[in-house]
Formats: structure tokens, C-alpha cells, sequence
């Protein structure tokens, strides 16, 4: 089996965000590789020396009602799970490939990295885009201040031209000579 047949996307999708972290959930590595569950989380257990914190840790309680929320499904059938999910950081899916040993196992770790790495380069990318952007904002922003005062002076209404108070006999001479012609 080669890495291509297991479509980027799917992959992508299979990738939460938990405690800060890009990880990868227990039941969405079984079905990639291809085993089950319990059998994953078994080989887990029979090596869990190679799993530190960092690697793998289990969903708190609260963690897993938040997760299980995103799939609308009844809170009585905990998804048909009965143990807390192992959540596998990049590194702990890279560790996996030690425990699991399967030509599929190797395929699916090759293209689970890379899509890790994408991700990652995506997002680096991002990060570079949006400070480049803030700097040209603070940039030209003090450059257009001036224009915008301009342009925020010449469209504001002139002031119109008040009528004195008072009686003018300018004005009733005109008015008077307007009625006779």
C-alpha cells in the first residue's frame, strides 16, 4: 500500500486541536491503520515507556464531552466508547510506527508526517502574511493620516453663512423694488 492512497484530507480532518496541540485521535489512528481500536491502545500500553506526556496523554472528562460535542451525537452513547481516547501528539503518531509493524502502518506514518509538516508550513506562512501585513498597516497608516484629514476636511459641509440679525434697509429697499417691476 503506498501513503498516496490515504487522501490528504482525511487525514487533515482526523487533526484536533487539544490543550494547545495538534493531535490525533485513538480511534481515527485504528482506522487509518487499519486495526482496531482496543488492539492500538493495547500495543500502546504494552510500550507506554515510549509514550511521555508530550507523545500521548488521555482526554480529561471535560475534554471529552467538548470533542465528543462536535459530532452531534447522544451523550448516553459515549460514540461506543467506554475508556477516555488517547490523544497522540506528532510525535507520539511518529512513535506509533515503532509499535505498530505493518507495511500499512509504515504508509499511513509517512503520510500522517507529512501531513503534519503541511500543516505546519501553512501556518508559518499565515503567521509571516499577517505580521507583514500589520507592518505595512502601521506603516502607511502614517503616511494617509494626512490624506485622510484632507479629504475628511474637504467633504465636511462649509459652515453656511449666517443672516445678520436685524433690520437691513438694503433689504427692504430690494424686496420693495421687486414687488413694483
Amino acid at each position: 500500500m503506498s501513503a498516496a492512497v490515504i487522501p490528504v484530507d482525511r487525514i487533515e480532518r482526523a487533526i484536533y486541536l487539544i490543550r494547545g496541540q495538534k493531535v490525533m485521535m485513538d480511534r481515527d489512528l485504528a482506522a487509518l491503520y487499519g486495526v482496531e481500536t482496543k488492539r492500538l491502545k493495547e500495543q500502546v500500553r504494552r510500550n507506554i515507556e515510549r509514550f511521555p506526556k508530550d507523545f500521548m496523554f488521555i482526554l480529561s472528562d471535560e475534554e471529552f464531552s467538548n470533542w465528543r460535542s462536535h459530532f452531534a451525537t447522544s451523550n448516553s452513547d459515549r460514540m461506543g466508547l467506554r475508556h477516555a481516547p488517547m490523544a497522540f501528539t506528532e510525535q507520539g503518531v511518529a512513535m506509533l510506527s515503532s509499535v505498530l509493524k505493518s507495511d500499512r502502518a509504515i504508509d499511513v506514518n509517512i503520510a500522517i508526517m507529512r501531513t503534519f509538516v503541511k500543516l505546519r508550513q501553512m501556518l508559518d506562512s499565515h503567521a509571516k502574511l499577517a505580521k507583514k501585513l500589520a507592518g505595512m498597516e502601521a506603516k502607511y497608516d502614517e503616511q494617509f493620516r494626512v490624506v485622510f484629514e484632507v479629504l475628511n476636511e474637504l467633504m465636511a459641509a462649509p459652515e453656511p453663512k449666517r443672516k445678520p440679525i436685524g433690520f437691513s434697509v438694503k433689504e427692504r429697499r430690494a424686496r420693495y423694488s421687486a414687488r413694483k417691476a
